[in-house]
């Protein structure tokens, strides 16, 4: 199988202690990321022509925990995100991300995910990776977010409180993460509930492309500045509650910028990089 070779390089450059055999203390492979990162780089760079900004802000090395908002029916920015990090020249990176439960209960799903560094979503494997020092990916909205229907699109949903928590007990920085165009990609008309229950998924969504693969528009990654906060996760419900609420309120924004700096919400094209985010809009 051809090897992208940017993925292939750049898994080379990882900050991640690989054995002889090519393996990590996590069960993470070399052969497995490249196999599986070669296809999401052409998606990334060809098909939905992701332009990322704010790399600037993922550290070179070191923990950090990406907190992104969920949406699009199929979870494509989770795949773009992920490989975003990995197509960063200046500073590539792993995301491991913290996998629904459902995953697991499919055959052959769970040793590849395990195998790319995609984790159960459990906070015991989010507190093992933030502690040896790796990036973590979260989507606090869980699968009510990729649920949401397309007249909901952008509307953040309840966040869970885990990640601040897991967050606060590791001393770990936030990287609140806005992934825009994804719910044109994909724009969910209805869920089918029965067949969902047959297979063991929370939903089964229906696109007007009628096929589980979205559809060519051009998304952009917006990577805010790390947010710092105070506390060893034992805080009460009513500390914890009034953090998350200025993480959710940081991606609000960032999802507001993005929307309004593309030209259309169905645009083929790929979006220009442009300057850094102005002081104005980085302002939490």
């Amino acid at each position: 199988m051809l090897i992208d070779e940017q993925i292939k390089r750049n898994i080379d450059r990882l900050p991640i202690p690989f054995n002889v055999y090519g393996v990590d203390p996590f069960g993470v492979s070399k052969k497995y990321l490249a196999t599986f990162y070669t296809p999401f780089a052409y998606m990334y760079r060809h098909y939905l022509r992701v332009t990322s900004f704010g790399t600037e802000h993922i550290p070179a090395r070191g923990s950090a925990l990406i907190v992104a908002n969920h949406g699009g029916g199929i979870g494509t920015d989770a795949a773009m995100i992920s490989t975003s990090l990995l197509l960063n020249d200046d500073n590539p990176r792993l995301g491991h991300g913290m996998a629904e439960y459902f995953f697991q209960k499919w055959p052959f799903v769970s040793p590849i995910m395990s195998r790319v560094g995609h984790l159960a979503g459990i906070p015991e494997h989010g507190e093992r990776l933030l502690e040896a020092g790796r990036i973590v990916i979260v989507f606090p909205e869980g699968a009510r977010g990729t649920g949401k229907l397309y007249r909901d699109r952008y509307q953040l949903v309840r966040f869970g409180t885990g990640f601040m928590r897991l967050a606060l007990k590791t001393q770990t920085p936030i990287i609140p993460t806005a992934f825009v165009g994804g719910e044109e990609a994909f724009p969910t008309m209805f869920h089918i509930k029965s067949l969902a229950k047959l297979v063991g998924l929370p939903y089964i969504p229906v696109a007007p492309q009628l096929m589980m693969f979205p559809v060519p528009i051009s998304c952009q990654i917006y990577f805010g500045s790390p947010m710092h906060f105070e506390g060893d996760g034992s805080e009460p419900d009513n500390v914890i509650d009034a953090y998350i609420a200025e993480v959710r309120d940081r991606i609000t924004k960032l999802i507001e910028i993005g929307r309004k700096r593309r030209t259309s919400p169905f645009s083929l094209a790929r979006m220009p990089e442009s300057p850094a985010l102005t002081t104005q809009e980085h302002k939490p």
